[in-house]
């Protein structure tokens, strides 16, 4: 008929694709998403421990920028992101407590924002899941709020792909591109090889003449960010060749390692597993583990029958390539070191849980929600008994450096100090002390200069069970110091303070 509009059954109706700009952006809209935010901040404050104490890295990391301890040596691998990231708390404090308080609001307010960022790709109750589904694994509430460097790269990995993919499909969007540039230089910024794993699909994506303006982006983000890696490479190590070297020989030598199976040891709560030696986690707590990437392998069937594949298939691929040199090019295992890849994960798998959910058959709909429920609530219970023992554990190491240090002070070592020999490292942070090692991946000093510094300030060796006690320090006097044997050397005037 003239003048009318044919309007086909909805049944056929043709839908337009959305505008991944994400127009609904309002209070309403990210609402989910804050609520998971608020709950993971607070899930960190009430499991993890805020008086745990600070494991070796982070006191390597901590100390760059502590008013209460010399900073430690800083190998080749490491970047100095994390530092940035916690001196607004220990440039003038000493709290380890106020220090985890201030990572876990700000571990939550960064994984509000990743979530954000995928608005208008995905409809919120999926990125709520999603959200959830990453926030509740053990590793996650574990190092949210730690001064580590992980977490940082997994939150920016997940906002980097949804900006990519926005910016992809809409040439206008601006605060898309700013965004992925902002995530590429802050993943750059905490692991600077971590970024380029993880982003290695979207620069091959991004190779395409149409599609270069979003590959110079991201390549000045990962600029941006390394740059005063890069920097201090050449101004400290020898050059940027030389310090990825160093940095591949501290990895045990980067190389063919399968290192699956060192990852699936790590499950079970160890921190660190090197040399990744033992028995396998109980089949319970790895279930999850096996079960993440046959998950991953449906979603993206999904995907493709449905026609987005884009969406589900892009963070899949990142959190491939930001998985496969800890699965298969080192020879030791941590668990935080997949962190990237389960964010990446966490979206697509959240939108293939979430679809038996809003399916079309009613009738089915009970019955899934039910299992789904269930299922989540047995994964849930595993998550937080692991992550219990894991904190019980890390607590007991870290109070037993704590007490070795205040062995330390009641002997005389007292700031200005210097500690060596075993778990020196964060001893020494404990202490106050610097740190000294002649030897192994933190060497930094020379047995002359140990003992030359022993006539000037303290010095203590730490001497583990079994081990033998350095020749200069062996008409040194000795007291046990929990789990290691103390040398020392307090000059007279350090003898004095002391006292």
């Amino acid at each position: 008929m003239a003048g009318s509009a044919y309007a086909p059954p909805t049944g056929l109706r043709r839908e337009r694709p959305r505008r991944p700009s994400g127009h609904a952006r309002g209070p309403r809209a990210v609402a989910p998403l804050a609520a998971v935010a608020v709950a993971f901040t607070l899930a960190q404050l009430l499991l993890v421990r805020p008086g745990m104490g600070l494991g070796w890295d982070e006191t390597v990391y901590v100390s760059q920028v502590s008013a209460h301890a010399p900073a430690a040596f800083f190998s080749a691998p490491r970047a100095r992101g994390v530092s940035l990231l916690v001196a607004p708390v220990t440039a003038w404090s000493s709290s380890t407590a106020l220090l985890r308080v201030y990572l876990a609001v700000l571990s939550g307010l960064g994984l509000f924002l990743a979530l954000r960022t995928w608005l208008g790709l995905f409809p919120v109750r999926v990125l709520a899941v999603a959200g959830a589904l990453f926030a509740t694994l053990w590793v996650t509430l574990f190092y949210g709020p730690q001064a580590m460097p992980n977490y940082w790269v997994a939150v920016g990995a997940l906002a980097a792909v949804a900006c990519f993919l926005r910016a992809r499909a809409d040439r206008t969007d601006r605060p898309a591109l700013w965004g992925l540039a902002a995530c590429a230089a802050l993943m750059a910024l905490m692991r600077p090889v971590d970024a380029v794993w993880a982003v290695l699909p979207l620069l091959a994506l991004g190779l395409p003449r149409h599609r270069r303006r979003t590959l110079w982006v991201l390549l000045a983000g990962l600029a941006a960010g390394a740059a005063e890696w890069v920097a201090e490479a050449y101004a400290r190590y020898g050059g940027l060749g030389r310090r990825l070297s160093d940095g591949s020989a501290i990895q045990g030598g980067l190389g063919w390692h399968f290192a699956v199976v060192d990852q699936l040891r790590s499950m079970g709560g160890r921190a660190l597993c090197r040399p990744c030696t033992g028995e396998l986690p109980n089949p319970v707590v790895a279930v999850w583990w096996f079960t993440l990437p046959v998950l991953a392998v449906l979603a993206l069937a999904v995907a493709v029958r449905a026609r987005r594949t884009a969406a589900t298939a892009v963070p899949l691929a990142c959190a491939a390539t930001a998985a496969f040199p800890y699965l298969f090019l080192i020879g030791y295992a941590a668990p935080r070191f997949l962190l990237p890849a389960y964010a990446l994960l966490a979206v697509p798998v959240a939108d293939l849980v979430c679809r038996p959910v809003s399916g079309p058959r009613r009738t089915w709909r009970p019955l899934a929600v039910t299992l789904l429920c269930l299922g989540l609530a047995a994964h849930l219970a595993v998550q937080l008994a692991v992550l219990r023992d894991t904190v019980d554990r890390t607590t007991a190491s870290h109070r037993a450096w704590s007490r070795t240090a205040s062995a330390l002070h009641d002997l005389g070592v007292r700031p200005p100090c210097l500690l060596t020999g075993h778990e020196a490292i964060p001893v020494a942070f404990y202490a106050g002390c610097s740190s000294a090692a002649t030897k192994g991946h933190n060497a930094n000093a020379t047995t002359a200069g140990i003992v030359r510094t022993a006539g000037r300030v303290p010095v203590a060796v730490l001497v583990a069970r079994g081990t033998r006690v350095p020749r200069y320090a062996r008409d040194w006097p000795s007291a046990p110091g929990g789990e290691v044997r103390l040398y020392y050397a307090v000059p007279a005037s350090g003898a004095a303070a002391g006292r």
